[in-house]
């Protein structure tokens, strides 16, 4: 692992676009999550090219026409999967139709990209990878609070520069405001939402993955409760988990819905790599009562404490590097293997987990 010396930490920069106009056109089919809009802007700052929109909810349709007024608006799934020129279909529909709606574009030759979490049950996971063994297709994953926060990016940048060392434990924090008058009835049910853990703690799976190196990792204890919500039986409002790396890394995360309203954004969103050489914290969306922007890293090792933001510095390398995945057949922005594995391992905490009563 390269060591660097002195204080060169600077960010490898924000990435322009990776192809030309006609190069990569792509699709939006289900908008039941908001996290389509951060997809698509991702791929489309990237050189993507957003051709068609479907979902049988004509106000999702004309709410997103308005962020994106090119696309077209397609009358059924099957007007897109006809188009030949279309590569990728980006989706954010219920969490328990996301594989159904991943099988149908890969069986048209598409290639998936979808939100968190990629699907809701074990059996799923079972046939999204036998469709990718049988399409040679990619079905890839938006776990936004790695990939789409730029204070995430740039900590994976100072942990393969060697700043930290070996990184030994993630400790992971990822509290959400829950906001119920604007949240759908699906978002409550958790057969469709997958549980707590499955939904947000799947972001967690992967950032452990991701900054230890891990390939695989074991579901050591984990816990689910619904405190604040009883009206909403199915609902989990809480859940922890500690995971066990197969390099002998540790992992601690909790997921919740209690952001106060007092908080200026909807997640204290925090992360903590312990390092052999030295440590990093992510205060990702704020630095409460000082800085209410986001993308604070504070680096401590054997050279020093420092503090960066980098707000507009890094920028989102995997939106270009999944396009470039997508045209050139190869596999640098995230492979197969990873996104699922993250999924798996959300999926056996959530069946695991011991439902604490309070």
């Amino acid at each position: 692992m390269e060591k660097l010396s002195g204080m060169n930490y600077a960010p490898i920069g924000v990435k322009k676009a990776v192809c030309g106009p006609g190069e990569f056109h792509y699709a939006a089919i289900g908008l039941d999550h908001g996290h389509i809009y951060g997809m698509c802007n991702g791929l489309s700052e990237a050189g993507g090219e957003l051709k068609w929109v479907y979902d049988p909810d004509p106000v999702k349709v004309d709410r997103f026409k308005k962020a994106f007024p090119h696309v077209r608006i397609a009358r059924s799934e099957d007007e897109i999967y006809q188009d030949a020129s279309v590569k990728l279909v980006a989706g954010a529909a219920v969490t328990s139709l996301r594989c159904e709606l991943g099988m149908r574009a890969m069986s048209h030759g598409k290639h998936y990209f979808t939100d968190k979490a990629p699907l809701t049950t074990l059996e799923q996971l079972a046939e999204a990878r036998h469709k990718v063994a049988e399409t040679g297709l990619k079905y890839a994953v938006y776990y936004s609070e790695r990939l789409h926060a730029e204070s995430a990016v740039y900590a994976g940048q100072l942990i393969k520069q060697g700043a930290i060392g070996r990184v030994l434990q993630v400790s992971g924090y990822g509290p959400h405001r829950l906001n119920a008058p604007a949240r759908p009835a699906w978002f409550f049910e958790r057969e469709q939402f997958g549980g707590i853990l499955c939904d947000i703690g799947s972001h967690q799976c992967e950032q452990f993955l991701y900054y230890t190196g891990s390939r695989d990792a074991q579901v050591v204890q984990s816990q689910i409760a619904n405190y604040n919500n009883k009206q909403h039986t199915t609902f989990e409002d809480f859940g922890d988990c500690n995971l066990r790396g197969d390099n002998g890394s540790t992992g601690y995360f909790r997921v919740d819905w209690f952001t106060p309203d007092g908080l200026s954004t909807w997640g204290d969103g925090r992360t903590l790599l312990l390092g052999t050489e030295g440590y990093i914290e992510l205060r990702k969306y704020a630095d409460i009562a000082r800085d209410r922007g986001g993308n604070h890293v504070f680096l401590v090792n054997h050279e020093g404490e420092h503090y960066f933001n980098v707000s507009g510095k890094v920028g989102f390398p995997y939106f270009g590097e999944l396009i470039l995945d997508i045209l050139q057949g190869t596999e640098i922005a995230m492979t197969q293997e990873h996104a699922f594995k993250a999924a798996e391992l959300c999926l056996i905490a959530q069946r695991n987990a011991v439902r604490v009563e309070g």
